[in-house]
């Protein structure tokens, strides 16, 4: 079965976020996902404040940048969540945007040497091992997390690129395809990643409502997109999203427009509209 989540922008102040949370939560939605856009809200705390004000809805960061955080931290981090709130937390890493890397000093000369030492040192720091690496990037010195997960959390990246789609199959469980991503795009995707079994989680505009397709539009030509998305009543919406679940998607995360009036109804409608249309 299909799973849908929602995004909460990061355009958002972060106050917001216990309203739209809870509200995601009691409606019943699955999944509720961050983002660590620079420079908004930080994923990290924002995840665990909205795990901690929830009881079902899993939350989902996608994607920290690796160049932020060194591995150590960001595996005492995901650690922290998942032994406070078990699977209900997720995580992706990814390239992060190359301009923003460059304006905190952090731009890497070689992205994908990056990812790779990275998520390598990341999974085995949360098996619990003892790690000792030298590479380009990442060097650890019999680093071992004292408080470990109790089971190895799913490590999910986020991708655009064949290089980085096929990193993602080979030491990743899942892969973040971001909104823009067409139905051709995520078969494409598939192909390049060549797992099975490999979560897709992609996030899909959408604008609810009389005058949803407009405001949609209006916003994609402004982020110089031609993606529709999806928008209008909620049978159009489904039919919409079974594009993307038939193209290999697994999980369906709806990501309002950044004017959307109110976060709060927005997950609730995915919740109790859009969730009984949706195998």
């Amino acid at each position: 079965m299909t799973t849908l989540g929602a995004i909460f922008l990061p355009q958002n102040p972060p106050e917001r976020l216990r309203q739209i949370a809870r509200a995601a939560d009691q409606a019943g939605l699955e999944e509720l996902w961050l983002w660590e856009d620079c420079f908004l809200n930080g994923g990290i705390a924002a995840a665990s404040a909205a795990l901690a004000w929830t009881e079902n809805l899993k939350v989902g960061v996608g994607i920290i940048p690796v160049p932020f955080r060194n591995v150590a931290l960001a595996a005492m981090e995901i650690a922290t969540l998942h032994r406070l709130f078990g699977d209900r937390a997720m995580v992706g890493i990814g390239h992060g945007v190359q301009d923003w890397m460059g304006q905190v000093g952090a731009r890497a000369a070689s992205p994908m040497t990056l990812l790779r030492e990275y998520a390598s040192a990341l999974r085995q720091l949360l098996r619990g091992e003892t790690v000792t690496t030298k590479g380009s990037y990442v060097n650890l010195d019999g680093v071992r997390l004292d408080w470990p997960p109790a089971a190895t959390p799913e490590l999910l990246f986020g991708a655009t690129g064949p290089k980085t789609l096929r990193l993602a199959g080979e030491l990743g469980d899942g892969t973040i395809l971001t909104g823009g991503t067409s139905p051709d795009g995520v078969r494409a995707a598939r192909r390049q990643i060549g797992a099975d079994p490999h979560r897709i989680v992609v996030f899909l505009p959408m604008a609810p409502g009389p005058g949803g397709a407009e405001r949609l539009a209006e916003q994609q030509r402004r982020y110089g997109t031609d993606d529709p998305g999806v928008a209008g009543e909620p049978a159009a919406i489904a039919d919409g999203i079974r594009r993307w679940t038939d193209a290999g998607a697994d999980t369906v995360v709806l990501q309002p427009t950044v004017d959307e009036p109110d976060p709060e109804k927005f997950v609730r409608f995915i919740a109790e509209e859009i969730r009984p249309l949706v195998g």
